[in-house]
């Protein structure tokens, strides 16, 4: 979440003018985050964000606010989208589509303990084990493809041990290709601690599913291992670990060549969102308010999980 567009109060007042939400109270943009425009905002009836979406291509979007208000209605904690007098999730403002959500209760987690591991664990099992009903389809634009386009933008930009690190994961996962029929499904592919929100222990929503898509499983629960279960130097905290699988499997347990995939699939994922954060790095996109996130973090988580290798086996 960031703030690319800059919206004025009459604008806002006029936006909302379409909603039965009572009159504004307030509102302020929001720094977390890098991909769309964010501001939470209150009215006389409740407390709301309002995303901007920036470069999302607009036929997209229905799948996210069907998906949000479908997970919401089947027992995942996360925000349900409000329809505007028409009907609507989506409408625009200052030129870009736009949708609110009702603000949830809770704040982030930077230092999870081993409960709130084991919440994020139930709760992914359970949008794994519940949007097999989901009937939208969307296939993943951050997979293969984007892998290999954004390596090849941002290889210029590295020096040579971070390029031949780059080169020789991309290898390996050429090489590695896990097999299509492992199960798929919804994912939310970005749940990360600024995801997901805390009431103490108590998990109170999962935010932001503008990531979210059909694809393998196992790799959103690799998305999620390697920003909740990582210390600082990139190593995985077994305590953390078996906490959020163990509550995870509950939900869902593994199938047929899944525990072998796992190695694989932790480092996909640390490859993605090494590239995604290379790429803002070197190119950023202006903003107003804008979050540029550190690269190096999943650097160490990459290099952390090509060292440990198969001793990652996941028994299923």
């Amino acid at each position: 979440m960031s703030v690319y567009t800059r919206i004025e109060q009459r604008e806002l007042e006029e936006f909302l003018a379409n909603y039965s939400l009572g009159t504004l109270a307030e509102f302020s943009g929001i720094s977390a985050g890098i991909e769309n425009t964010n501001y939470f905002v209150t009215t006389t009836r409740g407390k709301f964000v309002l995303t901007l979406f920036e470069s999302t291509p607009a036929e997209h979007l229905p799948y996210f606010l069907d998906l949000m208000a479908f997970t919401a209605e089947h027992g995942v904690p996360s925000a349900h989208p409000l329809a505007d007098n028409a009907g609507h999730y989506l409408r625009v403002l200052k030129g870009r589509p736009a949708a609110l959500v009702r603000r949830l209760e809770g704040s982030n987690v930077e230092q999870p303990n081993t409960a709130q591991c084991a919440a994020v664990g139930d709760a992914l099992g359970h949008l794994h084990a519940v949007g097999q009903e989901f009937t939208g389809q969307r296939e993943n634009d951050r997979g293969p493809r984007w892998r290999e386009a954004i390596a090849a933008r941002v290889l210029p930009c590295l020096g040579g041990d971070d390029a031949a690190l780059l080169r020789d994961e991309l290898d390996f996962q050429a090489r590695h290709a896990v097999a299509d029929t492992m199960p798929r499904g919804v994912i939310h592919a970005d749940l990360f601690r600024d995801n997901v929100l805390f009431v103490g222990d108590t998990l109170t929503g999962m935010i932001d599913f503008y990531y979210a898509c059909n694809d393998l499983l196992l790799y959103d629960l690799a998305v999620t291992v390697n920003d909740w279960c990582s210390r600082e130097d990139g190593s995985l905290d077994a305590a953390k670990l078996t906490a959020l699988l163990a509550a995870y499997l509950g939900q869902r347990p593994l199938r047929s060549g899944e525990a072998v995939a796992w190695p694989v699939m932790l480092r996909a994922a640390a490859l993605r969102f090494w590239l995604s954060r290379l790429q803002d790095l070197h190119f950023p996109r202006k903003g107003e308010i804008t979050h540029i996130k550190n690269p190096d973090v999943f650097k160490r988580i990459l290099c952390a999980r090509r060292a440990a290798g198969a001793e990652l086996y996941i028994a299923p």
